[in-house]
């Protein structure tokens, strides 16, 4: 999952109470699938900042709830309004995550696009702006690896 630090960062997700937060604000339909059909509780997160200085997973998070309509698309006040959703039929999902702890090692979008193993990985791929990307669990574990988590063996 990508986030700007600017918007909500690692720090943001590790400050909130129990560390959990709901992933709202997702407008894209292939990212809103994943979230509502794929993404289920206690998968893994990788945690990315983007538009930052060195673009890189920072930490590791869990689902601790699945798919759920996400409330901002209701709420005119909200930056992430959408005119056309309806509580009967929700178009925008999110999911609840918690965060698991910080990676020793800032693992930057050069050191994944430098690493063999991890050449198929979504966001490695040219044009991929998605905020919600699948990943296999042999490119999970590289990425621990590389990161230095104490829990890679998870």
């Amino acid at each position: 999952m990508k986030s700007e630090p600017d918007a909500f960062s690692w720090q943001d997700l590790w400050d909130a109470p129990k560390r959990t937060t709901f992933w709202d604000g997702v407008r894209n339909y292939q990212a809103r699938n994943l979230l509502r059909d794929d993404i289920q509780e206690g998968d893994g997160v990788l945690y990315y900042h983007s538009r930052t200085k060195v673009p890189g997973v920072v930490g590791i998070a869990q689902v601790v709830q699945a798919g759920s309509p996400d409330p901002t698309q209701f709420d005119p006040k909200e930056p992430y309004f959408d005119p056309k959703a309806r509580r009967e039929e929700p178009t925008w999902y999110g999911v609840h995550i918690q965060a698991q702890g910080p990676l020793d090692e800032v693992v930057s979008l050069e050191q994944l696009k430098a690493e063999p193993k991890l050449a198929q990985m979504a966001v490695v791929q040219r044009g991929q702006r998605l905020s919600v990307q699948p990943v296999t669990a042999a490119e999970w574990k590289q990425v621990l690896k590389m990161g230095q988590y104490a829990g890679a063996g998870r």
